[in-house]
């Protein structure tokens, strides 16, 4: 695949400017943490979720100030989350070290969902050149896809990489319908969810019979994939069986229909699945938590809606919450599964 470098503004990090941190500082006071234990923030909707919940962990802010935040992703061996701020043009960081925020690379192609491949590379799907890239060690940046049987996709928007190295990620038609999160641009494919093969680097479409595929994670034993639907009201969940030796998608049920809009998700060790929800009203806003058979069994209102969400810090049980403005946390009592 061809690779370009890119320039030191591009990834090199750099503070936010001090005007901007007044602003994100001056947003962060109107949020106050909870002073109870249990944080009343956190929901049971079925006694399975009891043990999911610290008792006494609270969801925190840890950064804000952002126009629309999406895909976060967490680098263990850094100590560090990355997210986009897709409107800002920029992917951001926030390190958990020294709490500070800075942007990590701007332009950033408007980029929106991310994740790690098997030797922990950054994977990123960006809405204005319409391509999946991935970032090398050096730096330098990698077009794993941008094209099907010579047409643009569409705007790329979450990933995820299974243990064959092979690369998911769906197209939906986001970026290209305007200028406030990427080009605005002529639809030439279909809202296709493709597979990319590491060993022959060839795509290949995996399901196209779904309306704007959004967010997408793989069950522990990759025998299933759970993709969301933003094409239809209300939004679903599909369950897919995951078949051919993992190259194919067999079978699809819906696994969630429920009201607000779910975006991006992750599944713990246990096969549960922890989504971004939302829809501008106080009980949707948050990360609603459902059990591998569809049943929501707890939820964390936020005061925003909630795009995606990741695993995190030493032990991969820190939830992490992109919401609109703001980026939360909060630790549970579970793991994200090792998938990345």
């Amino acid at each position: 695949m061809k690779t370009t470098s890119i320039t030191r503004r591009h990834f090199v990090s750099s503070t936010i400017g001090a005007a901007a941190m007044l602003a994100a500082e001056a947003a962060r006071a109107q949020w106050e943490t909870s002073q109870r234990y249990p944080d009343p923030r956190i929901k049971i909707d079925d006694q399975a979720f009891e043990k999911y919940r610290l008792a006494n962990a609270k969801v925190q802010r840890i950064a804000t100030g952002m126009r629309w935040a999406d895909g976060p992703v967490w680098f263990a061996d850094g100590r560090y989350l990355l997210w986009s701020d897709i409107p800002s043009n920029c992917i951001m960081k926030w390190d958990a070290t020294t709490k500070s925020v800075s942007v990590f690379r701007k332009p950033a192609g408007y980029a929106n969902g991310h994740c790690r491949d098997r030797q922990g590379r950054l994977l990123t799907c960006e809405h204005e050149p319409r391509r999946v890239t991935r970032t090398e060690y050096d730096g330098s940046t990698t077009v794993v896809a941008s094209h099907y049987q010579d047409r643009p996709l569409n705007s790329p928007n979450d990933v995820v990489c299974k243990s064959d190295g092979s690369i998911w990620f769906t197209d939906p038609t986001d970026g290209i319908l305007g200028f406030y999160e990427g080009k605005k641009a002529k639809q030439e494919l279909p809202t296709n969810i493709y597979r990319w093969d590491a060993e022959t680097e060839t795509l290949a479409v995996v399901a196209t019979d779904i309306k704007n595929p959004n967010g997408l994670a793989f069950s522990p034993d990759e025998s299933k994939l759970y993709v969301v639907e933003a094409g239809v009201m209300p939004r679903v969940v599909r369950e897919y069986e995951v078949v051919d030796k993992g190259k194919r998608l067999g079978n699809v049920s819906w696994l969630v229909k429920r009201h607000g809009t779910p975006e991006g998700l992750k599944v713990d060790v246990d096969g549960n699945l922890w989504i971004g929800w939302g829809a501008g009203e106080e009980e949707l806003d948050g990360v609603w938590v459902f059990n591998p058979n569809g049943q929501r069994i707890g939820r964390i209102q936020l005061p925003e809606r909630c795009a995606n969400v990741c695993f995190g810090g030493r032990h991969r049980n820190r939830l992490f919450m992109c919401a609109s403005t703001s980026i939360y946390s909060l630790h549970v009592n579970t793991q994200g599964c090792k998938l990345v």
